[in-house]
Formats: C-alpha cells, sequence, structure tokens
C-alpha cells in the first residue's frame, strides 16, 4: 500500500511540476506603437547590415506630405539584451556566425510579443535574408502593432449604435472621437487634437461605382471628391475637401474583414484654400448587399509628425465588420 501511495506522490508531483513548466511566467511587454528594437553589435549595426535594416524598416511610409520611418528604432548589443531590455513588444535580434535564416518567435521573453530572428554566417548572408523576407518581416511587426493600438482603443470604445442602424456596419473607435455630422448613411466621424484634428468618413456606394482594374484609382478619387464637395465643407464659402492634384495616390488590394477591398493612400486638400494632409481610403466590397462600404481616415495637423495618427486610423477601418 505504501508503495502504491509514493508511486501516486510521485506522478502528482511530477505533472506538478510539468505544469508549472508549461504555465510559465511571461512578463507584459512594453514599448510605444512603432517602436522596434533592433539587437545586433555595434559592429553589425554601423556597417552594411545597419544599412540593410534601415534600408527596409524605416524606409517612409506611403502617401505622408513628409518622409516618416515605417518604425523608429533603437539597438542594443546582444550582451545587454536582458532583463527589461527584453520585453519590447517587437524585436529584430541578428546573429552572426549561424545557418542563415528567418525565424519568428511569439511572447518568447514578453507576452504579446513578436521577435524575428535573422541570422547567418557572413554580412553579406544577413542582409539576403533580410532583402529576401523584407515584406514578410514587415508585415508581422505591423500586424502586431495595428492588435497592440486595436487592444488600447478597446479600453474605452464609442457606441456605434446608429452606424449598425443605418449602415449594417461595426466599427471600433475610442470615445474620444465625436459623430460630428450624419446624413442617411453618410458618417463624419471626428477627433480634436491640439494642432488640428483626426477624422474618418463612413459611407457606401453602389458597386457600379468602382470598376476594376486600372480604372479603379480612377473611380475612388472620383467618389472621394463628390463626396468631399456634397459634406466636407471648408469655413470659407466655396472650399471643400478635394484629393490633391499634385500626388499620385498609392492603390493596392487587401483583404478587410475578409473581404476584398482596395487600399489607396494619398493626400488631401481644401480646394480654394490652404489645408491639407494624409488620407487612406478603403472600399471594401459587399457582395451581398451590392455596394461597396467607403471608410476613410483623414488627418489635418500642420508641422507635427503624422505617422501614429494615421496608423491608429487605419487600425480603426481594421475593426469594420460588415453585417
Amino acid at each position: 500500500m505504501k508503495n502504491i501511495l509514493s508511486v501516486l506522490f510521485a506522478i502528482l508531483l511530477f505533472s506538478s511540476c510539468n505544469n508549472k513548466e508549461q504555465k510559465r511566467y511571461v512578463p507584459d511587454s512594453s514599448g510605444q506603437i512603432n517602436n522596434l528594437v533592433v539587437v545586433a553589435d555595434n559592429l553589425l549595426w554601423e556597417n552594411s547590415v545597419g544599412e540593410a535594416i534601415r534600408d527596409v524598416l524605416a524606409a517612409p511610409v506611403e502617401g505622408l506630405s513628409k518622409e516618416e520611418p515605417q518604425f523608429s528604432m533603437s539597438q542594443m548589443p546582444t550582451k545587454v539584451f536582458s532583463g527589461f531590455a527584453r520585453q519590447n513588444r517587437t524585436v529584430l535580434k541578428i546573429e552572426k556566425g549561424k545557418e542563415a535564416g528567418t525565424q519568428i518567435a511569439t511572447n518568447a521573453f514578453a507576452r504579446p510579443q513578436t521577435m524575428v530572428v535573422v541570422s547567418g554566417q557572413t554580412n553579406e548572408e544577413i542582409i539576403e535574408q533580410i532583402k529576401k523576407n523584407a515584406p514578410k518581416i514587415i508585415d508581422v511587426f505591423k500586424k502586431t502593432e495595428i492588435t497592440e493600438r486595436q487592444r488600447r482603443t478597446s479600453k474605452s470604445l464609442f457606441n456605434d449604435t446608429q452606424i449598425r442602424e443605418k449602415l449594417g456596419v461595426s466599427l471600433k473607435f475610442p470615445t474620444a472621437y465625436r459623430i460630428a455630422k450624419t446624413e442617411d448613411a453618410f458618417f463624419w466621424i471626428r477627433k480634436d487634437i491640439a494642432t488640428g484634428n483626426v477624422d474618418l468618413l463612413l459611407y457606401e456606394v453602389p458597386m457600379t461605382s468602382i470598376r476594376k482594374g486600372d480604372s479603379a484609382v480612377i473611380d475612388i478619387v472620383r467618389v472621394r471628391d463628390s463626396v468631399g464637395k456634397t459634406h466636407i465643407e471648408g469655413a470659407a464659402e466655396k472650399t471643400y475637401m478635394g484629393t490633391e492634384d499634385a500626388f499620385t495616390p498609392f492603390i493596392s488590394e487587401v483583404i478587410v474583414d475578409n473581404k476584398s477591398a482596395y487600399e489607396t493612400r494619398g493626400l488631401w486638400d481644401l480646394k480654394n484654400a490652404f489645408m491639407s494632409g494624409p488620407f487612406i481610403n478603403y472600399a471594401v466590397e459587399d457582395k451581398v448587399n451590392n455596394r461597396y462600404i467607403i471608410i476613410e481616415g483623414y488627418v489635418f495637423a500642420p508641422s507635427i509628425a503624422k505617422r501614429d495618427y494615421m496608423f491608429e486610423l487605419e487600425s480603426i477601418v481594421k475593426s469594420i465588420a460588415i453585417q
């Protein structure tokens, strides 16, 4: 009997220890949105490897009036990457002298955390890995930051009942915003900031309003200019929002709410006045209701950085759910 009890005790003890290992404590991650820690020895950071990293991850954000890097980066040598330094939410780690490869680790030292490890025997192999996997590296970091931005937004959500009832669309945005104007199924949503405003437009157009292929960007600009002239008037007479003629918008095909969509980035201006700024426009295909849902974010904030405001708007747009 004693032997049986001893065996049972040993099994319970082993099971308990095993569960403790599986439930390993991982601290909360930290860091500002779009701030990336690069773990690389100083010599690598200061030579061609560092240049390749900066070329990829500090490349300018598309559609801004002034150049701003996609990610703000801070570098630390491998030997000091320990303790609190490991808790940053996004980490790029460079390992020289190992087999060439690019690996993605999740919640290795903190939660949530995304760490991309790029390795190679030589500088040339590391640079090749960075360039070859640039889209994947950018995408995984950006998705991590979108999720974090949405998590912060979820702490204080605006009641979107009015939008759901009129447009059949759910949208998660903070209570810092307000619905400034609504006409039929058109919504103008605004947030005041110290130097201007951060705004959203939400409305629907018939499926026939936007043609596929090369004509899509022409139709999207035409639609947004028409809506701007009708709904977004300036303080002075005969002023209204349009698309800046001198700047060719960037357009790409993306997926939003598991639906095909066009993403268009460019510059808006106030016609017959002197106001402008960046916009990001999504035309989301809603085949069930034979329409496009148009959701656009734009910023007016003269003389200050706009990257993070535009990123906040992008995170809100990507929370959309068409009912």
